[in-house]
């Protein structure tokens, strides 16, 4: 006979970070000049090969939560990147987001042009989400 027992209860949150999409925004804050997604990959490539067109980055990121969660859910980006061939510069920044069930929902956390002038390029990132100080997912770049 098998018995299954579970760590989390019925009511725990779960969740996880189902998709980042970095955008790199243009001096206007566009990361697209159309909405085909051809164009968008498109015009991402054309900004990378030009960085005096960069005026920062955004990340859209998709996340789910099941259950109740017993705190606030945060999403949390972390990234980190190198100027002027210094060691690596850190940044943080954090958005309260709220939902849950069987859909996912989006947030989007952009970099202020200043922070990304700090940053100069960033060469690695981590985008997590949080349920008060429990660690739910998590999506990294392969540098990270």
């Amino acid at each position: 006979m098998v018995v299954l027992i579970s760590a989390l209860s019925a009511d725990a949150a779960t969740g996880k970070v189902v998709k980042v999409l970095p955008h790199l925004l243009d001096l206007k804050g566009r990361h697209t000049l159309s909405p085909s997604l051809f164009d968008r990959d498109s015009y991402q490539g054309f900004l990378r090969l030009h960085p005096d067109q960069i005026s920062s980055i955004q990340y859209d990121v998709e996340w789910k939560a099941k259950g109740a969660p017993q705190g606030p859910l945060k999403v949390r980006l972390e990234t980190r990147g190198v100027a002027r061939g210094e060691v690596p510069v850190p940044f943080v920044m954090e958005r309260e987001v709220q939902g849950k069930g069987w859909f996912s929902h989006w947030a989007t956390l952009q970099l202020t042009k200043e922070e990304y002038q700090k940053l100069s390029s960033v060469t690695a990132w981590r985008v997590t989400l949080w349920e008060g100080t429990r660690l739910l997912g998590e999506q990294k770049s392969f540098l990270w």
